[in-house]
């Protein structure tokens, strides 16, 4: 049972605070009192030090679109690895997985590998920038692009630096550098006539907009079709580009979420599912802005980007490997299960009176405790605050599912994986409505 002080997952995390701040290098896998180690994946399941094997239901936040290990990687994985681990020089691999994306999301032509999402998310900013010789990039209040300075502006601003409601104040995370806030411009998500009107605003000095149409840290809270739409004309009146973050979104269509709304990006930031599993970022777009910003062969790039480990091939390999096996068929299939897991919830909620709330597309799912409404980052922070207990009731709760053999986001995020059955999917739903059952005797 979690937690248990003499479980060997404990006893790492003890170990893991004395030469790791807190125990570790990444905080989204942290959850008190000390997080479940684990030791091996296998499809759709993951087993942790102490042996308990769980389904995994976030998939490593995403970027294990076939869950762990699926033999058709693996063996890419390996062939690669018997020919080069790394090398200062291209492969085929990285021409091929290449030619994959730019064939799959229709407003990529040409693109370039990094490291991660946040690489992915950086370079487009910068793109943005250097193309237009403008400094100003639009985020939306509360989303989530990464670390990078600009990209983390606003992600999470106390309620006394808000500023107005409609215009939000651009608030820069601790540590980053002087200036990076005055160089982001914050809206409102889904305030069609105050984005138009900040847009405008700033029009002779803004570089590009950057959105996530379903935004994860606002409860995957959807961007309407007609704040989309805004930003499409508002970019392509000033002269500016429009920046897709499909790091997670890119799983709204088989063409990706560009495709499945109805708007063509100039910029789309890439990451998770295209690595099958390694760290991958990539920035895409027209052969017409990439070529004028990374061809080196006029003599002189117009920006420089490089690093050790970009299309690595041991990612292009297992990148190509996955998004081969990620079909149409594939996609259609995870998402009818992901249509499943919400039917459910749904009823769950039904059943029990539970107050909660389910959100999501495709293969990504939001069961969050208590009754959302709005979809804006205060809409997020007033309704904590107005419920503590929400708090208390999501801790409960996944503690729950993790003793009853299903992990997934403790904030209540579900990601699926193709090796998830419909089979699964009902074993999660019994083991939720076990779990509402529990939180309908607490009080509110």
């Amino acid at each position: 049972m979690f937690p248990n002080t003499g479980s060997r997952s404990r006893l790492l995390h003890s170990r893991a605070t004395l030469s790791l701040p807190g125990g570790n290098s990444r905080h989204t896998v942290y959850f008190p009192p000390y997080p479940i180690y684990a030791v091996r994946g296998e499809g759709a399941r993951v087993i942790d030090a102490d042996g308990v094997s769980r389904l995994d239901l976030i998939n490593n936040y995403s970027s294990l679109i076939h869950g762990h290990n699926h033999p058709k990687i693996v063996e890419a994985v390996v062939e690669q690895a018997h020919k080069l681990l790394a090398v200062a020089l291209p492969t085929e691999a990285e021409v091929e997985l290449a030619e994959i994306l730019c064939d799959r999301l229709p407003s990529v032509e040409q693109v370039r590998f990094a490291n991660s999402g946040t690489e992915g998310v950086m370079m487009a900013i910068k793109a943005a920038r250097a193309y237009t010789g403008r400094r100003l990039i639009a985020k939306i209040e509360g989303a989530y692009h990464g670390s990078s300075d600009s990209a983390a502006v606003s992600t999470s601003p106390a309620p006394n630096r808000w500023g107005d409601a409609r215009y939000p104040t651009s608030v820069a995370e601790p540590g980053s550098g002087p200036g990076t806030a005055d160089d982001m411009l914050v809206l409102s998500m889904n305030d069609v006539e105050a984005g138009r009107a900040s847009l405008r605003q700033h029009g002779s000095e803004l570089a590009g907009v950057l959105i996530d149409p379903l935004v994860k840290n606002l409860a995957f809270q959807p961007a309407s079709p007609e704040f989309l739409a805004m930003l499409r004309e508002e970019t392509t009146a000033a002269g500016a580009l429009l920046i897709f973050d499909e790091v997670y979104s890119l799983r709204l269509g088989f063409n990706g979420a560009q495709q499945a709304l109805g708007v063509r990006a100039d910029l789309t930031a890439l990451g998770k599912i295209i690595g099958g599993g390694l760290p991958v970022g990539a920035v895409g777009g027209s052969a017409e802005i990439m070529t004028a910003l990374f061809d080196p062969r006029p003599g002189k790039v117009r920006l420089a980007h490089g690093g050790t480990y970009n299309a690595n091939p041991l990612t292009m390999a297992a990148g190509s490997a996955s998004m081969k096996l990620f079909d149409r068929e594939a996609f259609d299939r995870l998402s009818l299960l992901g249509d499943r897991l919400r039917a459910g919830f749904e009823e769950i909620i039904r059943i029990t009176g539970v107050p909660a709330t389910v959100r999501g597309k495709t293969s990504m799912v939001g069961l969050f405790q208590g009754r959302m409404t709005g979809g804006t980052y205060r809409d997020v922070v007033a309704q904590m605050k107005s419920s503590p207990a929400i708090v208390e009731r999501s801790a409960r709760f996944f503690e729950h599912m993790l003793n009853n053999g299903v992990f997934f986001g403790a904030a209540g995020f579900f990601v699926l994986s193709t090796a998830l059955t419909e089979a699964d999917i009902d074993f999660v739903l019994d083991k939720t409505l076990d779990g509402f059952r529990m939180l309908a005797t607490l009080p509110d």
